[in-house]
């Protein structure tokens, strides 16, 4: 008899924790949490657009972005920016991080690709393609950064696939990001710059001259990972998921990028 009491008082002590525990965990869904995404000037109004459905799903999650440069966003990772997830506009800034050991295992994706294109005024009634560059008139070209900002890498790229890199590099002025490239353009303080598709898809004070042609540069990949060091990595692998669904697809495309992901 004293044997039976026993086992019941231990199931039940048992009974009841697993009841807490599940109770807890619960809790712990529920707990208001912030993730801090780190991600590519060029991807700003997509994500904010998928950042209201998103926060629709998960209403305890707050999600807060930092838009700058790949190479700016990778350094203030290493420097130990409470990042959670990065999403970067060029594979070499995640290799980086990646090979720094900065990366959470299994959780680098290649989510998008993009195209990069010469862009002038709405103004401006220039015609042809990145040749045109060489021309008297054109006086001032933005780029960004090459060393931080990956389209400005690719457009140096370009410019060497038509060979007119050297004819050209004077008139160079240095963005920051490819978003401070695309408003220099829009307010005629630049005679053309080099910016993605998707960049200009949103502008209407712009206009394509041209579009870079297939192999002139590297391929434009934007991968995207869980950063080591994130205090929520279930919520981040969580929002990474949310980037692939068919609905933040959806919005990616309608706002000039190609997804990746099936």
């Amino acid at each position: 008899m004293k044997k039976f009491l026993i086992s019941i008082i231990l199931i039940s002590f048992i009974v009841s924790n697993l009841v807490l525990f599940g109770c807890a965990q619960n809790q712990n869904r529920d707990e208001p949490v912030e993730l801090l995404v780190s991600a590519a000037a060029s991807l700003t109004d997509a994500l904010e657009e998928i950042k209201e459905l998103y926060t629709e799903e998960n209403k305890n999650i707050t999600v807060t972005y930092n838009f700058a440069g790949s190479g700016s966003l990778q350094q203030q990772i290493e420097q130990g920016a409470p990042v959670d997830v990065f999403i970067s506009a060029a594979s070499r800034h995640m290799n980086d991080l990646e090979q720094k050991n900065l990366i959470m295992d299994g959780t680098r994706i290649d989510l998008l690709t993009n195209k990069l294109v010469l862009i002038v005024p709405a103004s401006d009634f220039q015609s042809g393609d990145f040749q045109v560059l060489v021309k008297d008139e054109i006086k001032k070209i933005a780029i960004g950064e090459p060393d931080s900002v990956p389209a400005g890498k690719y457009a140096t790229q370009v410019f060497d696939h038509f060979g007119i890199l050297k004819d050209i590099e004077a008139k160079f002025i240095y963005g920051k990001d490819v978003r401070q490239v695309l408003t220099w353009v829009e307010t005629n303080n630049v005679d053309a710059g080099i910016v993605y598709a998707s960049d200009a898809v949103q502008a209407d004070k712009i206009r394509i001259l041209s579009e870079a042609p297939e192999g002139s540069h590297e391929p434009i990949i934007y991968p995207a990972a869980v950063i080591k060091n994130s205090r929520h990595a279930e919520q981040a692998q969580n929002f990474l998921d949310f980037l692939a669904t068919s609905k933040a697809q959806e919005i990616f495309a309608r706002h000039g990028f190609s997804v990746l992901i099936d």
